[in-house]
């Protein structure tokens, strides 16, 4: 099983942070910039539908009907609602209790997150020039209104009463945790600090909000701005007919009829890599992908990036932390920088040891194959490393495509898994508004076939929607404030030519069941009270359900129902497939080196004092110092992510980009309880569904764990899965 190395925006804040913009020279092929968001003929105040809740079924948002000029009027409007909430709560003459202070506070602010939702999610999905204007207005704004919230004291002197009494209160287990978390989060929140440090840290974060909103914008600008225009075709040797008339029909999309453009993802490594046999143009790709965000353009990062680093780290020490890692660390199941660095310590010489064995038997294949052979370098990796993997497994991406069709795998596959493991079932619902043609939406019916909510499914990238893959929140129930769940869900699969099919790696079929995974956790969802809904759990516990579901991607009984050719519905070769999950320890030397690579940047940035933080202009040096001081300095093998466009740790996973591998020692040993406990069975799913998916943040994470798995996480299920220990 394949490490999954994709992110995602998760809960709201994740979302505002997060989300990347798009410039204003992408509306082409923005259906709703084009069709939804011109301006009205009537004012906004009598059309504007932000302004009642949707009738849609779920309470699905009228996207047909929303246009840009609705989000100002509706947050102004949102946020004067939810202060008007706040300050009937703060100065109510009753003495503070927990139903008038801290189940008052849950049922407040639903006009503000249905706007915030739908907004921010439009951002990150299918972004506008419009929109990003409004982004940069409403970003600061929404922090100064949060900050009223948070650093309200008579709020605060409510709650606190409320805490100090708790021991006295009999409340039920999810209640007593519920005000727990919310006395933590006004403490972190800065509400024991003078006024004087409040107004520093109002200061303090409203810059961030406007420095998050440029680089998420700088960065999708900045991948528009470093395509590559190739003049011939011939130059794009090695790629599939396919993937040519994209190129193709790229270029000419930005007026360059004749042409070809490669566009590029938000990774370093880019995966047309290893299919282009054209080794100088290779290297112009690799070179743009790693220069994004460092050239001295209007789109360069380095300023913001070294400003978010001063900003967060002088937070953290207003609210006494002695670094931002010590802040972000200590709410998360890790508890310490420490603890992560023991992880990823223990992993490093591991990890670069295959990576360098995987690296000598590319260097052999390159010395074997090439006339005049050359030393092996990065952007040679993926090239050589097919060739590698069809020569030991007799197979290549080219052979297994064809049984990898979209559709098929998301209805004989994902959905398909999920109705055997869960009884959930599903319906394509056209009559539905999406925000983009791209998006289809479905109705999801529980294993009663009773109606439980709606997923997006929204595949395919575009210039105006943000790299990587995501799931994200339009609405989420809880007993206390009802609704119905809405999620979507997100890839970035290049889409092809009209009439052509939609054939996928073996990789992005496992990022689809990886991100249909965090759908279950929110679809699931039943708990109490909104603050626990979904997946609203420690950022190093959120990637766990997902990954637990990648298992089925490769689930023989699964394989078989959806591997099935494009053309002729023939099932996989057993003996194919068989070379396909042979294969999944393969190149695993390299994908956790260049993860392991980004997770420890993360971790040098965030866990250093303010008095020596880098400036913008050192901190390249800074990354070359920091991965060759812990022996990850190996050429062939970039990070994942460099500073520049690290999207992950300038939005939610700010000290939290290990999450991933954290959680794959929990994920690894689940699969072994499944395994052990008889695989793909209703019982073993609801079993999960009941103890863990559907419950959310409503008890502490490793409680979740013991509860499903009645036992203790064992990490050696992991190294062995990845093949880096026997």
């Amino acid at each position: 099983m394949k490490f999954r190395k994709l992110g995602l925006a998760v809960g709201i804040s994740a979302a505002m942070a997060a989300c990347s913009d798009n410039s204003s020279s992408t509306a082409t092929d923005n259906t709703m910039t084009d069709n939804n968001l011109q301006a009205s003929e009537q004012a906004p105040n009598q059309s504007n539908p932000f302004f009642a809740e949707s009738t849609l079924p779920y309470g699905l948002p009228p996207f047909d009907q929303i246009r840009a000029e609705h989000f100002l009027p509706a947050f102004e409007r949102a946020m004067q609602i939810e202060l008007q909430e706040i300050e009937r709560i703060a100065n109510n003459q009753e003495t503070a209790s927990f139903e008038n202070t801290i189940v008052a506070m849950e049922r407040s602010g639903r006009d503000m997150d249905r706007v915030r939702r739908v907004f921010f999610n439009l951002v990150g999905a299918n972004t506008s020039a419009e929109l990003q204007q409004i982004q940069r207005e409403i970003s600061p704004r929404l922090s100064a209104h949060n900050d009223t919230i948070n650093l309200n004291a008579e709020l605060f002197s409510r709650l606190q009463h409320v805490y100090q009494q708790r021991n006295e209160l009999n409340l039920d287990a999810e209640s007593m945790r519920l005000l727990e978390r919310y006395h933590t989060r006004f403490v972190r929140s800065g509400a024991l600090l003078t006024e004087e440090q409040k107004t520093q840290l109002r200061d303090i974060n409203s810059e961030l909000a406007s420095l998050g909103t440029a680089f998420s914008q700088n960065v999708l600008a900045e991948v528009n701005d470093s395509a590559l225009l190739v003049n011939s075709r011939e130059q794009l040797a090695g790629l599939s007919e396919s993937q040519i008339q994209s190129a193709a029909q790229a270029a000419q999309m930005r007026g360059h009829d004749g042409q070809y453009l490669i566009t590029l993802l938000n990774t370093s490594n880019q995966p047309i890599l290893s299919s282009l046999s054209n080794r100088d143009l290779r290297e112009q790709i690799h070179t743009a992908s790693l220069q994004r965000g460092i050239r001295g353009n209007d789109y360069d990062t380095r300023k913001i990036v070294a400003r978010t680093l001063r900003l967060r780290a002088e937070r953290a020490r207003l609210l006494g932390y002695d670094t931002h890692a010590d802040y972000i660390l200590s709410e998360q199941t890790a508890g310490s920088a420490a603890a992560v660095n023991e992880m990823l310590n223990d992993i490093v010489p591991v990890a670069v040891a295959n990576a360098r064995a995987e690296g000598e038997a590319i260097q052999e294949m390159i010395n074997a194959s090439e006339s005049e052979p050359f030393e092996l370098a990065a952007w040679d990796w993926s090239y050589y490393a097919e060739k590698v993997r069809a020569e030991r497994y007799a197979f290549d991406e080219s052979e297994v495509r064809p049984y990898f069709e979209l559709t098929n795998v998301l209805t004989n596959g994902v959905f398909y898994a999920a109705e055997q493991v869960y009884g959930l079932t599903f319906k394509h619902r056209d009559d539905l508004p999406a925000y983009h043609d791209d998006v289809t939406v479905w109705e999801v019916f529980d294993t009663d076939g009773s109606p439980l909510g709606l997923m997006l499914t929204d595949f395919y990238a575009r210039s105006s929607k943000r790299g990587g893959a995501w799931m994200n929140s339009y609405d989420l129930p809880s007993e206390l404030s009802g609704g119905h769940p809405v999620i979507a869900m997100h890839q970035n699969i290049t889409k092809p030519p009209v009439g052509e099919p939609t054939l996928l790696t073996f990789d992005e079929v496992t990022t689809m069941f990886h991100e249909f995974g965090h759908v279950l956790h929110g679809i699931m969802t039943r708990v109490n009270y909104p603050f626990f809904a979904g997946t609203a759990v420690p950022r190093d516990f959120v990637e766990f359900p997902s990954q637990v579901n990648e298992m089925w991607a490769s689930w023989p009984q699964v394989l078989q129902n959806y591997a099935r050719h494009y053309k002729t519905g023939e099932q996989i070769p057993l003996e194919l497939l068989d070379k396909v999950l042979d294969a999944e320890q393969f190149n695993q030397g390299y994908g956790t080196t260049e993860y392991i690579a980004a997770s420890v940047l993360d971790q040098a940035l965030h866990q250093l004092p303010l008095e020596r933080l880098p400036e913008a202009d050192e901190l390249i040096n800074f990354e070359q110092q920091v991965l060759r001081e812990q022996g990850l300095d190996y050429a062939p093998v970039p990070p994942r992510y460099r500073t520049a466009y690290f999207s992950h740790i300038m939005g939610g996973y700010s000290a939290g980009y290990y999450s991933y591998i954290w959680s794959e020692v929990l994920d690894a040993d689940a699969v072994e309880w499944f395994r052990e406990n008889g695989g793909m069975r209703r019982e073993n799913g609801q079993h999960f569904r009941d103890t863990l998916l559907s419950r959310g943040g409503s008890a502490d994470a490793m409680q979740l764990y013991l509860d499903f798995a009645d036992r203790q996480p064992d990490p050696a299920h992991m190294l062995r899965r990845r093949g880096l220990a026997d």
